[in-house]
Parts: C-alpha cells; sequence; structure tokens
C-alpha cells in the first residue's frame, strides 16, 4: 500500500530504540501485521462484538419474555410422561413427536418437541410447552438448537453466527474469530515491547492517552479474546472441519451412545400411535430406566427412528457441572441397551464441551454472560480507540498514514523463515487466516514494486 513519507513516532519503526534482543526486528513486522490486520477486520469484528453482547444478554431476556410458557405455579405432584405428552399431541396433533425435555425444576414446565409441522424451519421444531401439575398446554413455540433456544434468543443466535444470511454468512464469523488472536497477540508484543514509561496512561493526552488506554485494555482483555477466538473457530465452517477431523484422527472424538436394537428384539413393541411416541414399553418405563442409571434431571427423551432402534435418554446441562451422560432402552424390554458416560470422554471432547459452553455463556450461568458481554465491551473500545488513534496518527494532511513496508526485510532469515513456515501451517489449518494474509501480502509485495519502479524511472528522468 501507498505510503506517505512522514516524520518517526511513537508508533514507527525508526522510534524504536536498538535492542541486544534478537527477536527486536520482529516487533516492526507486528506493527505492520497489527495495524492493517486490525484496520481491515475491525469492522467484522465490530459486528461479532455487538452481536455477542446480545447473544448473552438473551438467556435472562428469554426468561422474561417468555416467562408464562417457561414457568407454573408449584402443585402436589406430576402428572406421568406419558399424560403431558397425550395432552400437548392433544393441542397440537401436527407434527411428529421428536423429543421430550421433563420439567427439569419444580416451576418448570414440560418441553414436548414436534419435528415436520408446517410454518416450522426444517431445521428448528416445535415446543408445546406442559404444565407437569395439570396438563394444560401454556403455548408452543418455535425451537433451535441443543441448549433449547426460542425465538429471541434464536434470532440473535442467527444473526450472531450468520446474519441471517445462511452458510454463505458464516463466513463472517469465522473470519473475525481467525484474526482475533492474531491482533491479540500482536497487540500484547507491542505493549510489551515499550518501555514502561511509554505505557502509562494518566497524565497523558491526545494520541498518546487514546494509545495507553487501548494497550491496557486490551493486555487485561486478551486472554478472553484468545480463549474466544478458539473455541469459536472449532465449530466454524472450514477451521472447526480440520479441527474435528484432528480430534477424530487422534481418537479424541465426542462419543455418542448406540441406538441400535438387538437383533433379537429388533422390531419387537415398536408399534406407535402416529406421531404419538409411545414406543414398546412407553416414554414412563423409558425414563424410569434412565433415572435407575442415575439421569437425573434435565434431560432429553428421544424415541426410537425406527423399528431397529432404541429410546435414547440424554442430559441436558450444560452448566457447571456438566450433565451429559446418555443411555439407550430397548423399547421392546425396557431394558438399558447402552450407556455413556461423560466422565469417560477423551480429553479433547470434554475441552470442546466445555469451551464451547463456556463460549455461549451457559457454564457458569449469568456470571458466565456477563464476563463475555464485559468482553465485547472491551472489544468494542479497542476498535474504537484504534480508528481514532489511526485518525491521529495523520499529520500535515495524510489521514491515517499507514506503517511504512519493508520491515520484513530487517528480519534475519533464521527467525523469518521458522515464522513464515509456522504461519503457512496455521493458514492451511485456519483458511480465513491464511488466504486474506496470502492476498494482503501479495498486494502489499506488488503494490511495493510498483512504487519502487516508479522511483526509479523519476529519479532517471532528473539524472537525464
Amino acid at each position: 500500500m501507498p505510503t506517505a513519507p512522514s516524520p518517526t513516532t511513537d508508533e514507527s519503526p525508526q522510534s524504536v530504540a536498538p535492542s541486544p534482543s534478537r527477536w527486536a526486528p520482529l516487533r516492526p513486522l507486528v506493527l505492520r501485521l497489527h495495524f492493517y490486520s486490525g484496520l481491515l477486520v475491525a469492522p467484522f469484528l465490530l459486528v461479532a462484538a455487538l452481536t455477542g453482547f446480545l447473544y448473552a444478554a438473551s438467556f435472562q431476556a428469554e426468561k422474561i419474555v417468555y416467562a408464562d410458557e417457561l414457568t407454573v405455579p408449584v402443585g402436589d405432584g406430576k402428572l406421568p410422561i406419558s399424560e403431558q405428552v397425550a395432552a400437548a399431541r392433544r393441542a397440537h396433533p401436527e407434527g411428529t413427536l421428536s423429543a421430550v425435555r421433563p420439567s427439569p425444576a419444580r416451576d418448570a414446565t414440560t418441553r414436548v418437541l414436534l419435528s415436520g409441522v408446517p410454518g416450522v424451519a426444517e431445521d428448528h421444531t416445535l415446543a408445546v410447552f406442559v404444565d407437569p401439575y395439570t396438563g394444560k398446554v401454556r403455548g408452543a413455540l418455535e425451537q433451535y438448537g441443543s441448549t433449547g433456544a426460542l425465538p429471541l434468543r434464536t434470532w440473535i443466535d442467527e444473526f450472531h453466527r450468520d446474519l441471517h444470511l445462511g452458510e454463505n454468512g458464516r463466513l463472517y464469523s469465522e473470519l473475525a474469530a481467525s484474526w482475533l488472536w492474531v491482533i491479540a497477540g500482536g497487540g500484547l508484543v507491542l505493549w510489551f515491547a515499550r518501555r514502561r514509561s511509554q505505557r502509562a496512561v494518566r497524565g497523558t493526552t491526545g494520541r498518546r492517552r487514546t494509545l495507553g488506554l487501548h494497550g491496557t485494555v486490551g493486555v487485561w482483555a486478551a486472554a478472553g479474546f484468545f480463549f474466544l477466538s478458539a473455541t469459536g473457530l472449532t465449530w466454524s465452517t472450514y477451521a472447526g472441519a480440520n479441527v474435528d477431523e484432528l480430534r477424530t484422527s487422534l481418537g479424541q472424538a465426542t462419543p455418542s451412545v448406540s441406538a441400535a436394537v438387538s437383533g433379537e428384539h429388533a422390531g419387537h413393541g415398536s408399534t406407535a400411535a402416529a406421531g404419538g411416541g409411545e414406543h414398546g414399553v412407553g416414554l414412563d418405563a423409558v425414563l424410569a430406566a434412565a433415572r435407575g442409571k442415575g439421569l437425573s434431571d434435565p434431560v432429553e427423551i428421544v424415541p426410537p427412528a425406527d423399528t431397529t432402534s432404541a429410546y435414547v435418554v440424554k442430559q441436558v446441562q450444560r452448566s457447571w457441572p456438566e450433565k451429559q451422560d446418555s443411555v439407550a432402552v430397548d423399547p421392546a424390554t425396557g431394558e438399558v441397551a447402552d450407556i455413556v458416560r461423560f466422565a469417560d470422554y477423551p480429553v479433547l471432547a470434554k475441552l470442546t464441551r466445555w469451551g464451547i459452553d463456556l463460549h455461549t455463556g451457559v457454564l457458569f450461568g449469568i456470571v458466565n454472560q456477563i464476563a463475555l458481554m464485559a468482553l465485547a465491551l472491551c472489544l468494542v473500545l479497542l476498535i474504537v480507540w484504534g480508528y481514532r488513534m489511526w485518525w491521529q496518527r495523520g499529520r500535515a494532511g495524510a489521514f491515517g498514514r499507514p506503517i511504512q513496508r519493508g520491515a520484513w526485510q530487517h528480519v534475519p532469515p533464521q527467525i523469518l523463515v521458522p515464522c513464515m513456515a509456522a504461519i503457512a501451517v496455521l493458514g492451511y489449518f485456519v483458511p480465513l487466516l491464511g488466504i486474506p494474509l496470502a492476498a494482503f501480502i501479495a498486494v502489499d509485495v506488488a503494490l511495493g514494486e510498483i512504487a519502487h519502479r516508479r522511483g526509479r524511472r523519476t529519479y532517471g528522468g532528473r539524472e537525464a
């Protein structure tokens, strides 16, 4: 990119005092990377931060907005699950039963989930809310995802994930997650490379003060940004697929309970009323079998998919301590055919589960959500301060002067080559980091060569 000649500033490579460290030549390169990546990726990060703030707040908002559907007066005794499902099906005979989430607390409703309901998105279900004490249906709402997001949270979730643009829209959030850790890491290197006196905020004014605020908040929030970046990539489109492939190759994939019924019982007792979900021994016996294996609330019961499948009962608590055990129950005998305990998950599977739940704000409840909102606000402030510094950096009519190119030429080969190799490997596994970086380098080199040739022609013309 073209640059304007400028005097030395406290952010330019020329101002760096000579250092005996062999890593000193990297600082101008890190400065240029931090400057341009922040400048170009910041709009995506700003959208991710604002929508992420809204998503973290949506959990508490959901409880208020849908209080009538989610809560009931506490009664004397809860009805059998089969009766609650029957009440839901009388009120909503459309679609087929896909799952049941029995009331997890004394004042909570039971959710009866129906799929294939006209007007409901294919990957969503209709949640029918039933009073577990009276069987009265308190309402029905569209639900999405394993955390049971209702319309308000679903809309915000999809806005944060893909801007309501579908799969192509997910590229924005993956781009933001791919670059967030790079920008945060570069900022950390630059901050700690500065002399202590240059980091001060108190008593400073203008661009120096903005830089101090930007650096101080960035340092304190950096660990959170690294975490959000890493966990966000685990379920992104391209980097997420690479993570899954790597985990599978290492034998660290998330295990799942086998829903296959043994040959002698296959097809036995699987007759059910259309969409009713009462296969074989029925929901009450299945739930009792799961309770006998220690599956406490909250749980979800999934009816057999066909005559050769079992019921699957799985715990769905994502808050600490996590409850993720699951069992398969033979519909013919009511016996547990398979069981998977969360305690037996591979290490990376557990870390992935904890990381995602912490990222989405459910692992530690409202404390988790407040921390995420604070991180989002920090990111917004850092972006605003970053652009303000760019504005303040311009002098003599040169608005937002860019950092001068050519810093990589001063990096010793024994440092530059390993760094480039590491970047190439990262770029392969995180393509929305590697591809934009390669494009930037190509454009920057091309513009630099054009500027160099123009300078040679001008100089030659004056000599002639």
